[in-house]
């Protein structure tokens, strides 16, 4: 079986866009910098096959070599994300509908139906070409199939396969029709031939939760069988050597849980927006390596520099690159790879950073802190690759949950689901109290802390393990929104909220969404442990009946002020919080610090604010990642026995860390 020999660093290549000299020189750069893997031919299906099953290799077969010869590896990419223009016209039907049923023009990357017969016919005929002429080369590390599935399409041929995806889920019309309660406006079906898709020539379906959820899930799993359509193939060639796609950094198109099933490694690409909260882009992180438990995932996109799709494209400031691309190895990814290698002469990205910039020589900024953080990654070797992180909290997050929040007609416009789910991870993010993201079937009972932001849908019997899991001494934080619906929509009948009623010990009345200028306010109440303040609250306000838990806090304001808003019910051996609104951070950062106290969790090495810590474990050593967010320098106090990952330079006792630097610390651990 393939095993990874060293953090992967480098990126995407896109060299049919340069004569021979240019390549020439990248070699040279390459070297300078440490590269020691690309990614290549993505976009180079036109060039790979200028007409169907006409195939021109050589001039990628001299670049492998010559990238080899360079001591380089190659991530092989099979270039379906870019039909070309020929099949477009060839075959009109590989071209996608838009929700607006308009069929689309050559052009635009991922811009192929995924169901299209012929598309897969003649991906599949390429992957074969590819994997026939490249499965035994040295310079091979591994396939990249296509690139950022997530096109949504509404052609015949998608309504077809969806009626028969429906109809090997419910069976029947009747199934159909209890699953999703269409008798609600009288759209009972009395053949699947009478379903269709949710376009926006039918407004019916496409505002009705059922149908868009069902179409999501459906779209996931077309999606699967297009990308198993080549996997098979490379497989058959390499089996020993790992096949995967990239995800799109806007991760919410598809089911990415059951997507990554199927791959052997996950890989994302990050792009924070230049001003967002560090905190996303750590939960992201966190979410790619929950979607493998176990495993170690690939960064396979970030940006050396500016991006140029973003409406304000900013300089990374000094040092802002190797700060990103290590938080990644902090959360656990083993590869630092970028888009791109040299920056494009012309097109929609010609203004998208890369390590050579159109300057065309390595005498720039972004190319001598490139260089510096291939030199210290070579150093590295392969000892980080394959580590753990090991945690007491786990995170429930939920495709089919975030579909059906943002779904919901109601209760408010402004709920979204990764905005609440960041809210309670960047509490415990800023305390450095490392977070596992898990399935919604997944075990957890290793688990001291389980969050459940925003749980909305409720599916199988996740009620059922969560009421398990806190009578036998977890404890559970879950808020707003809560517990309320089954799978389909389903409201779960008895007063919410539903499935969360009897481990939460309340009953929820009614649930308020006011507008953003009608704000409430929370108040603490005396003796429960909290300081007495008051926070601000918004959005949503349930209106709490208490059936055994203890009041936390109540409202201040509106006819139910005086109510609860936040509880925590003794329930077995553990306890259950629930926040009924939507409150200001500083509310879930204090019932975080409490919760923190009560669980005895703490970070891997204490730190101040602003300054992330993570650990990663292998079996005979700990690394332990120390990232300076701030513009100041902090300093920390470490334990003995750490040194620096790269010199081995022993670190210890308080040591100041430079604003925006990272370190990077092992520790050997006894046998």
């Amino acid at each position: 079986m393939y095993k990874q020999k060293m953090i992967y660093f480098g990126g995407d290549y896109n060299p049919e866009q340069w004569d021979e000299e240019t390549i020439r020189k990248d070699m040279e750069l390459f070297k300078k910098a440490h590269v020691n893997l690309v990614v290549l031919p993505v976009f180079g299906w036109a060039k790979l096959e200028p007409e169907e099953g006409v195939y021109d290799f050589d001039w990628l077969c001299r670049i492998v070599d010559m990238l080899w010869e360079n001591g380089i590896r190659v991530l092989m990419a099979t270039p379906t994300t870019a039909q070309p223009a020929w099949m477009s016209k060839k075959y009109p039907e590989v071209l996608p509908v838009d929700i607006k049923g308009r069929k689309r023009t050559h052009g635009m990357r991922v811009f192929f139906c995924h169901n299209s017969k012929k598309y897969r016919e003649r991906a599949a005929a390429l992957a074969e070409e590819m994997a026939s002429r490249f499965a035994s080369h040295p310079a091979l590390a591994g396939w990249h199939v296509a690139n950022e599935y997530g096109t949504y399409c509404y052609c015949p041929t998608c309504q077809a396969k969806f009626r028969e995806w429906l109809k090997k889920k419910y069976k029947t019309p009747e199934g159909l029709n209890e699953a999703w309660n269409l008798a609600f406006w009288g759209r009972q079906i009395y053949s699947f031939e009478e379903m269709e898709l949710p376009t926006e020539l039918n407004d019916d379906y496409r505002f009705y939760p059922p149908i868009q959820q069902d179409y999501l899930k459906f779209t996931t799993d077309s999606v699967i069988e297009c990308f198993e359509n080549e996997y098979r193939v490379l497989k058959k060639y390499t089996p020993d050597l790992p096949v995967m796609t990239n995800m799109s950094g806007y991760i919410k198109k598809l089911d990415q849980f059951e997507l990554c099933k199927h791959l052997d490694v996950v890989g994302w690409d990050n792009y924070p927006w230049p001003f967002e909260d560090r905190s996303l882009a750590a939960l992201k992180h966190d979410i790619m390596r929950g979607l493998k438990q176990g495993q170690s995932y690939w960064v396979t996109e970030q940006s050396p520099n500016q991006q140029n799709w973003q409406p304000y494209n900013v300089l990374k400031r000094p040092g802002e690159i190797r700060r990103l691309a290590y938080q990644g190895l902090a959360h656990g990814a083993d590869t630092a790879l970028f888009f791109q290698m040299r920056q494009s002469a012309a097109g929609q990205e010609k203004f998208h950073g890369a390590m050579i910039s159109h300057a065309g020589h390595e005498n720039t900024r972004i190319f001598r802190e490139m260089t510096r953080m291939g030199e210290e990654l070579e150093k590295l070797g392969d000892r980080l690759v394959g580590a753990r992180t090991r945690s007491k909290v786990g995170l429930i997050f939920d495709w089919h949950n975030w579909w059906a929040v943002e779904l919901c007609s109601g209760p408010s416009k402004d709920l979204q689901y990764l905005p609440q789910v960041q809210k309670y991870y960047k509490a415990f993010y800023e305390k450095n109290i490392p977070v596992d993201i898990l399935r919604y079937d997944q075990d957890l009972s290793g688990y001291d802390l389980i969050l459940t932001p925003c749980l909305y849908q409720m599916r199988g019997d996740l009620g059922e393990r969560i009421k398990t899991y806190v009578k036998n001494g977890g404890t559970l934080l879950t808020s707003v929104f809560s517990g309320i619906a089954r799978e389909n929509d389903r409201v779960i009948l008895g007063g919410y909220p539903g499935g969360l009623r009897e481990v939460l010990g309340i009953w929820i009345e009614e649930t308020d969404a006011l507008p953003p200028h009608m704000n409430n306010r929370m108040r603490m109440v005396k003796g429960t442990g909290f300081p007495e303040e008051a926070y601000d609250c918004s959005m949503l306000y349930d209106l709490i009946h208490p059936e055994g838990a203890e009041t936390l806090a109540v409202y201040e304001r509106e006819f139910y002020a005086g109510m609860p808003c936040a509880t925590v019910n003794a329930y077995g051996k553990g306890k259950a919080y629930y926040v009924g609104t939507d409150p200001e951070q500083s509310f879930i950062d204090a019932l975080a610090e409490r919760i923190c106290g009560e669980a005895g969790l703490c970070p891997p090495i204490p730190a101040p604010e602003g300054v992330e810590c993570t650990r990663r474990d292998t079996k005979d050593r700990s690394f332990y990642f120390i990232i300076n967010h701030r513009q100041d320098p902090a300093k920390v106090s470490l334990p003995e026995g750490l040194a620096c990952a790269f010199t081995g330079e022993p670190r210890q006792g308080e040591q100041e860390l430079a604003a925006g630097d990272v370190w990077i610390l092992e520790k050997k651990n006894q046998e």
